[in-house]
Formats: structure tokens, C-alpha cells, sequence
């Protein structure tokens, strides 16, 4: 079974744009292999591991999540860490192309960095930029309305877009973050609003004014689009019509939402006709009225969302939505990923040598050190002035080693599977660069952020493989030691 996952893994790397896309990070059960789905609890070097930090605690304060037992674990050397990492890749296909940082995840200092500043391909880790952006700017509890509104008097309705790409189009499902808000419960709703006024015939068009954009950031390749890989970026879609490989996304996904809408309205005795797209620009009037209006899953919940399964198109809507509310431009192809870098800017994050050219890290000729990847978890783990509200609770619930998103696949070879279940990360897969920016815990229950960056390896299929499986070890190294 290993063989035939593997062998058409390598056809599909081969033939498609999957090439340019992240490889793994898109579709993260397709290594999965026989991995258990329930979360282990794991041992380092037999000994117990202690609670993550940083750990999601919705009810306790932020100084609870520091714990005696964590503060009182004994710091890594930087000798330590040297000798333990130093041999964790021994693939001479490697060699020179290893960027490293490592942080104490309480105080924030730097116990080791090898090559941190050199900038490489990040991949898919730079959408932890756009989860500091998104977390910087938009309140992570709030959540995305999806209304449908009309003049007084008028049976001209308007779906007015607000941002949610994860609409079911039938009921909504109350504790689902994909699917929450039903287009047949808006439909209940609006043919409520309009019993009294005796109105079964109406026509219908959508506002899709909120944060507007290209469709696709230019960089794209628009063969991971065909292929299923990513989808436009637009602020509504279909829950039922997300991509998957081999199996592409709608180009219009509003298109999608009006046709089920006018469905949804058709089985309460309301027959809808369609207005014109090309009126789908213009915002509805400001004296319209709400007839009806379902809310999305909070942003923090579509963020992790975005992280956990590496959605390029979601992480860019967040960040356009993000940039819209601050007041920033959205309307042209760079306009996110220079909100993101203004972020980190304003936050003190070493931007030296980063190149963004879109907010998920799909597109090629990105760059980033392992500095700057460190300086957002630094961010996120310690108590510093520039705290960003959310955004330590988005990195605890990053995927975990072996259990569960793009990490899920990870950490099964022999040499890595005892640590399964320990490191939290977000992955990143390029032909060109692979990466792993997250959390850990040591064996003496020391709780370190680190960030870990390979190129310069064959960019071919073999060598994503062995890129991948270094970047583990390195990991499982890390996770293993005590580093003194």
C-alpha cells in the first residue's frame, strides 16, 4: 500500500501544476499512510511530555499558560543544540542549504540559529505573516455576515457578500466551522420578511463591494487552479464546492451562491430571478433594510481552519478582508502580501531579505529567513509589547506532528516516531524549499519555538522526499534532547 500511495503521489507531482503548488501542504492525508487519527499520548525518551506552550486555554488568562514545571525546565545550551542538530541530517543532498532558529518559547531568546538570516523559500510557513496580519486587525471572535437586504417597498433583493467562502447551501450546521451558515436557513428568513407584503416573484443580485480583488494573485499558477489545488478568491462560496485534487473549484464560486440562493428561495414559494453580474459590484442602498442574515464561524476559527489544511485562497481572503477593514487598498495583485509585510514592519519583525509576493506563499520568487519566521512565533509565545490579541492561541492550534491537518503524515519513519504528537507546526512544500515553523517541548519539558528552512536540494520527487524527511528529524531531534 506504501509503494502504490507513493507511486501515484510521484505521477501526480509529475504531471500536473501540483509541480508549483505545496506539495503536501495542499492535500495533507495523501502520506498519511496507516496513521492512527486518535491524538497518542506521547513519551520523549520515556519521559512523560508536559502540556504544550503555547496551549489554547479559552478560560484562563495568559499567565496560566506558563506553568512552574515549564519555567522551572532547564534551558537548552547552544552547544547542545549544536551537537544534537548539527547530525539530525546527514543527507549529503542537503548540505548548505539549512537555516535554523530556535527560541526559548517563555523568555524569547535565541539558544541557536545556524544560517538564520540567509532568506529561502518559505512556502506555505508564510502564512504565518498573514495569521499575524489577519490577528493583528480583525477581531478573531467576531464572525462573517451574509445578509440579504431591499430597498423599502422594493422585491429587488440583495445578497450582500460579507466575507464567508464556507456557506452551506442547504441548513447550517450550529457547531461546524465549514457549513456553519445555510443559505436555506437565509432563504426561511427573507420568505418570512416577505409574507406580510405578499411577494413570491422577485429578482435577485449580489454585493460583492466588501473587499474586492483580483480573482487570483498574478503570481498563481493557473494550473493549480485547474487542478484543483487552490481556488478564486472572492468573498463568498459554496462549502460543498472547496477545491480538492482533481477536483477544481467553480472559477465563479458567487456565481454558485446566487444559483443556490435562487434554489433555497424556490423551495420556501419564492421564485427569484437573477439580476445581471456585471451589477454585482455596486454596494446595495443605503436605506435597504435587513430581510434576513447568517453568520460564518468566528475568524479565529476560519483562520486555524486555513492553517490547519493550508487553504491558499482562504488565508487570502482573511488577509484582504484584514487590509479592507484597516483601510487599505485590496484592488490590486500585490496589495495583500504588502499589507502583511506592513504589519510585520509595525511589530518589529527583521524583514531583511523577505520577498512576498502573495499572502499564502504560493507563488514562486517568495523569500523569507528563518529570523523572520522566528520573530512571529517570538511574537506569539512571549509576553512582549507587541503582543497581537489571538494570535498565541492561532499557533497553539497549529497541526500536530503525526495527528492531525498537513502534519498528520509526518513524523512516521523510524527515526521520528517517538515523537509524534509533540511538535506543533505549520509546513511548507515547494519543489524549490521545504519548511517547519512551530512548537515543541524537550525531554526535560523545556517549551521552544523553532523554525527550520531546507533548499538547495533536487526539485524533483526524491528530493521533496528527502527534504521533508530531514526537516523531521531535525524536529525530532529538537523534541528528544534535553540540549545541554
Amino acid at each position: 500500500m506504501r509503494r502504490v500511495m507513493l507511486a501515484s503521489l510521484a505521477v501526480l507531482v509529475a504531471t500536473t501544476g501540483y509541480v508549483a503548488a505545496d506539495v503536501m501542504d495542499v492535500a495533507p492525508g495523501i502520506l498519511t499512510l496507516d496513521r492512527p487519527v486518535a491524538i497518542p499520548a506521547p513519551t520523549v525518551s520515556g519521559t512523560p511530555v508536559p502540556v504544550l506552550l503555547p496551549s489554547p486555554a479559552p478560560a484562563a488568562s495568559d499567565d496560566s499558560l506558563l506553568t512552574a514545571a515549564s519555567t522551572a525546565a532547564p534551558v537548552p545550551t547552544a552547544e547542545g543544540l549544536a551537537a544534537a542538530l548539527g547530525g539530525a541530517s546527514d543527507d549529503p543532498a542537503l548540505k548548505g542549504g539549512v537555516g535554523i532558529s530556535v527560541r526559548d518559547a517563555i523568555t524569547g531568546d535565541e539558544l541557536y540559529a545556524l544560517d538564520a538570516d540567509r532568506p529561502r523559500v518559505p512556502a506555505s510557513t508564510a502564512k504565518l505573516f498573514a495569521a499575524l496580519a489577519v490577528a493583528d486587525t480583525l477581531d478573531l471572535r467576531e464572525t462573517m455576515a451574509t445578509r440579504v437586504v431591499a430597498a423599502p417597498g422594493s422585491s429587488d433583493l440583495v445578497l450582500v457578500a460579507g466575507g464567508d467562502t464556507l456557506l452551506a447551501p442547504g441548513k447550517g450546521a450550529p457547531d461546524a466551522v465549514v457549513g456553519r451558515a445555510g443559505l436555506a436557513d437565509l432563504a426561511s428568513q427573507v420568505a418570512a420578511a416577505l409574507k406580510p407584503t405578499g411577494a413570491t416573484k422577485v429578482t435577485l443580485r449580489l454585493d460583492l463591494s466588501w473587499a474586492p480583488g483580483p480573482r487570483y494573485p498574478p503570481e498563481w499558477n493557473p494550473d493549480d487552479v485547474r487542478d484543483g489545488f487552490t481556488q478564486a478568491v472572492v468573498m463568498t462560496g459554496l462549502a460543498t464546492q472547496l477545491p480538492a485534487a482533481g477536483r477544481p473549484s467553480p472559477i465563479r464560486p458567487e456565481t454558485e451562491v446566487a444559483k443556490a440562493f435562487v434554489a433555497a428561495l424556490k423551495a420556501k414559494g419564492v421564485t427569484a430571478t437573477l439580476a445581471p453580474e456585471k451589477t454585482w459590484g455596486d454596494p446595495a442602498s443605503a436605506d435597504a433594510v435587513d430581510l434576513g442574515s447568517v453568520r460564518s464561524a468566528t475568524y479565529g476559527e476560519v483562520l486555524d481552519l486555513a492553517l490547519d489544511r493550508s487553504e491558499n485562497a482562504l488565508t487570502e481572503n482573511l488577509v484582504r478582508q484584514a487590509a479592507a477593514t484597516a483601510g487599505r487598498s485590496t484592488t490590486k495583485g500585490g496589495d495583500n502580501a504588502a499589507f502583511v509585510v506592513e504589519r510585520l514592519t509595525a511589530h518589529g519583525i527583521p524583514t531583511e531579505g523577505l520577498v512576498l509576493k502573495d499572502a499564502s506563499g504560493l507563488s514562486p520568487g517568495q523569500a523569507a529567513s528563518a529570523a523572520t519566521l522566528s520573530g512571529v512565533l517570538h511574537l506569539a509565545a512571549t509576553d512582549s509589547p507587541d503582543q497581537v490579541p489571538g494570535l498565541r492561541d492561532v499557533i497553539a492550534g497549529l497541526p500536530v506532528s503525526g495527528v492531525s491537518g498537513t502534519m498528520r503524515g509526518r513524523f512516521s519513519s523510524d527515526a521520528t516516531e517517538d515523537v509524534v504528537g509533540v511538535p506543533r507546526a505549520k509546513t511548507g512544500t515547494l519543489k524549490a524549499g521545504s519548511a517547519l515553523a512551530g512548537t515543541t517541548v524537550t525531554a526535560d519539558g523545556r517549551p521552544l519555538t523553532f523554525v527550520v528552512l531546507v533548499d538547495e536540494f533536487p526539485e524533483d520527487f526524491g528530493g521533496t522526499l528527502r527534504a521533508r524527511a530531514a526537516l523531521d528529524r531535525i524536529v525530532a531531534a529538537l523534541t528528544r534532547c534535553g540540549c545541554r
